[in-house]
């Protein structure tokens, strides 16, 4: 049976690509943008479906759990995506504005916990963004990870790991709850092809959207998956062999982040 789900940031490369796969497999989908003019783009996703719902908000100026909580329930969604500054591109006053959007995720990810119908929340989050080098990284990797944490994105990674620890913190309020941080490396307009999730081997690689699109629809599906931090890079693995392996054994790659 169909989900309904609800994408934040919806005008974005990855927004867009998985509205339109969501839309195909039969789901609603409800999609927040920022922008009137970028309505009828979002709207055209459809095809003439009927199952596609656009709104226009500012999630620049959801300051507290209230406020995202009033859009949860406007909608009344069984999962949410947040897609929105998934990129961290463009000058400083588009990643300025989209570090403020990050961190409303953090009140929609506090909304999602105490709404008792939400069951999944999947934030697309940035793969170097972690306070520790993980045991399965050499020092490459974590002196690349804090490389990418420097300089003109480091208000857009600090962002970002608040509302991964956040995810990491407090989905475990509820046992039928599933808060996902997919945390995928440098994003390319490549197809869709196999994967590396969970615990990658570096900090270091490429992704595609589509891929990135795969793995979440992938993550939506599956009914097994917990909670976790999943990093996830080009890889050798197929994405719903990944996804059904980490639902098995319980893989997280926030192991140390939490201590």
């Amino acid at each position: 049976m169909g989900q309904h789900v609800l994408i934040l940031g919806g005008h974005g490369k990855i927004a867009q690509i998985l509205t339109r796969q969501l839309l195909k497999k039969s789901w609603t989908v409800t999609s927040v943008i920022r922008a009137q003019e970028q309505f009828h783009q979002i709207e055209s996703l459809a095809s003439g479906q009927q199952r596609l719902n656009v709104l226009v908000r500012s999630l620049e100026d959801i300051k507290s759990v209230s406020q995202a909580k009033n859009i949860l329930e406007e909608v009344k969604p069984d999962a949410v995506v947040w897609s929105a500054g998934a990129g961290g591109k463009g000058g400083l006053d588009r990643v300025s504005n989209t570090c403020l959007a990050n961190y409303a995720a953090i009140n929609f990810i506090n909304a999602a916990v105490q709404t008792n119908s939400i069951k999944k929340f999947i934030l697309i989050s940035y793969l170097a963004c972690r306070r520790k080098s993980p045991s399965w990284w050499d020092s490459d990797a974590w002196t690349y990870a804090l490389e990418m944490q420097s300089g003109d994105l480091s208000g857009y990674c600090k962002a970002k790991l608040a509302a991964d620890e956040v995810i990491l913190q407090n989905s475990s309020l509820r046992s039928d709850f599933s808060g996902i941080s997919l945390r995928p490396g440098m994003l390319q307009d490549e197809p869709a092809g196999k994967v590396e999730l969970g615990r990658t081997k570096t900090s270091r690689g490429n992704v595609s959207r589509a891929s990135v699109v795969d793995t979440i629809v992938s993550l939506l599906e599956n009914q097994n998956v917990k909670s976790s931090w999943l990093d996830l890079l080009d890889g050798d693995h197929d994405v719903n062999v990944s996804v059904e392996r980490i639902a098995s054994t319980g893989l997280d790659a926030a192991e140390g982040e939490g201590n």
